[in-house]
């Protein structure tokens, strides 16, 4: 195909329409109305010889030629937008970027306040997207694909196409509600492995890291709920017998810890650790580099240094 006859605009439009399965919203997000994104797929339909984007029951599903086209024109694109901000640099105070992160549940309430305020005041024509995930290898696929800018959560399996700023742990404590038998106790093995569990497991495992400190001492623990979303959990033990492990953030954010006694774990258990996450195609870009700083300065209890 002669490179020559190809609009870079069609592609930006086609990106977009990727991303957002939409031409009304993905309109939106390149700054174009209905008419002209339609326009620009009936273009591209043409230009490419196929549907590219048909009607399905969820909006517009890709064919397969899409699919196939879609990731190495999305980097492309993101080549292309690196070296134009590179060379032009980059001013926080008057640019009008949009920045796209990925959070896990406890970071969105332990980090994206303060992020949203420190934008608000540092780059206030900026935009923030926030995407949420769960299991841990979610967050390399959106970086991978170019949905998100950053992400925040526990380390994923380490790959050398992703980099790493560790930015903050979390300890473990106990809860049990107020009025629960052991409340004001001294939280003993026994007591504690005579006692119904609550697991908070985001990728709906039925071992977390309790029962592996537990397996490595020959014991288990009896589980009576398993949920995925942690901050369901203070509720819940407020209002039952169960006992539940958890980050002491999460407790402290909950809204719910007037309603709850707090016991150390009658087990040494290893801190969690979150990190911050970034493709190695952003790490030089200017625009990345700063919004990633931000990150940074957000987190709780910042003790972490200026990433890369």
């Amino acid at each position: 195909m002669d490179l020559h006859g190809i609009d870079l605009n069609l592609l930006v439009a086609f990106d977009a329409l990727m991303k957002e399965r939409s031409v009304t919203k993905a309109g939106i997000r390149i700054g174009r109305t209905q008419p002209a994104m339609s326009a620009a797929l009936a273009r591209l339909r043409s230009l490419l010889r196929d549907e590219l984007l048909v009607r399905g029951p969820q909006g517009l599903q890709p064919t397969p030629r899409a699919l196939d086209l879609a990731e190495p024109l999305s980097r492309a694109l993101a080549e292309i937008q690196h070296t134009l901000d590179f060379t032009q640099g980059f001013d926080p105070s008057t640019s009008s970027a949009t920045f796209t992160i990925g959070l896990s549940d406890h970071p969105t309430f332990a980090l994206l306040p303060r992020l949203v305020t420190l934008l608000a005041g540092a780059a206030p024509g900026a935009a923030l997207q926030v995407r949420n995930f769960s299991a841990r290898d979610d967050a390399i696929d959106l970086l991978d694909a170019g949905e998100v800018d950053v992400t925040v959560g526990v380390p994923a399996v380490k790959t050398g196409r992703i980099l790493t700023q560790p930015l903050f742990e979390e300890r473990f404590v106990c809860i049990v509600r107020k009025d629960h038998p052991v409340a004001g106790r001294e939280l003993d093995l026994d007591r504690f492995l005579a006692l119904p569990h609550l697991l908070v497991s985001p990728e709906n495992e039925r071992f977390g890291h309790v029962d592996a400190a537990l397996a490595k001492r020959g014991f288990q623990r009896r589980l009576s709920l398993t949920l995925p979303n942690m901050y369901a959990a203070p509720l819940l033990i407020a209002r039952s017998d169960m006992i539940a492990t958890l980050m002491a953030g999460v407790v402290e954010a909950s809204g719910h810890s007037d309603e709850l006694t707090l016991l150390e774990p009658p087990l040494a258990l290893d801190p969690i650790s979150f990190v911050l996450s970034w493709h190695r195609r952003n790490d030089t870009h200017p625009a990345q580099r700063w919004f990633r700083n931000c990150v940074v300065e957000a987190a709780p209890r910042n003790k972490a240094k200026t990433p890369g």
